[in-house]
């Protein structure tokens, strides 16, 4: 069976355990004061799994394609996106992480892989994954975006989650040894500006990156919430550059070349560039700016009876540290302070509450970050006059979330 055949099964089973369950609930036989059925007999043996698996009722928190798009013709250029409704807290578990792909996921024996570093360097090294691991590693929790994440530039679909809309974002703690380290082994040389990462897919992913950026916060990971990284994340190495936009994080990465001027990879002159009004397309648009969206409640959810309800959603930004976060129930007319759950750490997401007291009618949610360096995220509007509408990439505007007065919540754009 197709992973998407496995997904939709997935899901499909647990539509129709939710369904049993609901009727159990409806007849009362495992509610107080009767002793529910689990607690009459033993569950399962330690190592029943030996690789822990989420609970079976939990079935349908997967990746997946976006809703309303039509089927891709192969899966091997393709994405999956985090169900960010479903979770809590900052970090992605590793199997949710979401995934972009250029060439499919190759399967890389570690044991024979190597990383390349030439160029502009005083001493060209070739790297075992052994020799690598051998140098003093550190670990640091950021967000990784697909600059491709949030297509709003358009009339919003009012049926999209805030998976389909902002699924291609996820968090995690990376572990590995700096950039910094591995390019001091090989010396580089003072006209050294800019560095090629590439990675081993087929593909042959390709990026420049400065070379401030390579010896300032750029790790090769090795390791992702303290497993080896899963093989749709680079197994057994990947580039990470904290802030950055997620293809220049090449995955599997076997390649670094030093040189004085950008390579003019096809990513980064076809592709991934900056469309601005004037019909100029900017290159090199590394940084993903502050931006910030409410997870609950959100597209595809439903509210209950009026009362009380918590406004939770999700910070981020490039740039640094979110400094602070605003909410406004009335489409904008009004604003008030989000409280930021600790931790709050740099180019990390950072989760926000807010109480609210829902009356039952009609209502625009919204959430708008500033972060430390004094970005406010930009409404729709004000960033269509900087950017053309067919930029794509690094749409970062305020999300509306419209509740009904049934409670029903849709995608406001």
């Amino acid at each position: 069976m197709t992973r998407r055949g496995l997904i939709e099964a997935g899901a499909g089973a647990a539509a129709a355990a939710l369904a049993s369950r609901q009727a159990v609930a409806q007849e009362g036989a495992n509610l107080p004061p009767a002793i529910p059925e689990w607690q009459l007999h033993p569950g399962e043996e330690v190592l029943s799994q030996p690789y822990g698996r989420p609970s079976r009722f939990e079935a349908n928190v997967v990746r997946r394609y976006r809703h309303g798009l039509p089927e891709p013709p192969t899966r091997l250029s393709s994405f999956s996106l985090t169900p960010l409704q479903d979770l809590s807290g900052i970090i992605t578990p590793n199997g949710l992480h979401y995934e972009r792909h250029h060439a499919g996921t190759p399967t890389i024996d570690p044991l024979e892989h190597r990383l390349i570093v030439h160029g502009m360097v005083e001493k060209p090294l070739i790297f075992a994954m052994d020799d690598l691991r051998r140098f003093p590693s550190v670990s640091r929790v950021c967000f990784l975006e697909c600059s491709g994440n949030t297509q709003n530039w358009g009339a919003p679909n009012p049926e999209l989650t805030v998976q389909d809309t902002h699924g291609l974002l996820s968090c995690c703690e990376w572990t590995g040894v700096p950039l910094a380290t591995i390019l001091a082994e090989a010396g580089v040389k003072p006209e050294a500006k800019w560095m090629l990462a590439e990675g081993a897919d087929a593909a042959a992913m390709t990026r420049s990156i400065p070379i401030e950026k390579a010896l300032d916060d750029a790790l090769l990971a090795y390791a992702q919430n303290g497993e080896r990284l899963r093989p749709e994340q680079g197994y057994p190495l990947r580039l990470l550059l904290p802030g950055y936009e997620g293809n220049a994080n090449v995955k599997w990465l076997r390649r670094l070349k030093l040189a004085a001027e950008p390579f003019q990879t096809r990513e980064e002159t076809s592709k991934y560039t900056m469309l601005m009004p004037d019909g100029v397309a900017r290159q090199f648009n590394f940084v993903m700016h502050a931006k910030s969206v409410i997870t609950f409640p959100s597209g595809g959810q439903r509210l209950g009876s009026a009362g009380f309800c918590e406004i939770s959603g999700l910070a981020w930004s490039g740039l640094g540290r979110v400094a602070r976060v605003e909410v406004s129930t009335d489409g904008g007319a009004s604003w008030r302070d989000a409280a930021l759950q600790e931790p709050v750490m740099s180019k990390c997401l950072t989760r926000f509450r807010s109480p609210w007291q829902w009356d039952g009618g009609p209502a625009l949610l919204a959430s708008r970050v500033t972060d430390e360096t004094g970005y406010v995220q930009p409404t729709r509007e004000a960033l269509l006059k900087s950017r053309d509408a067919r930029s794509y990439y690094h749409y970062n505007a305020i999300q509306n979330w419209s509740v009904a007065a049934g409670g029903a919540v849709t995608n406001g754009g």
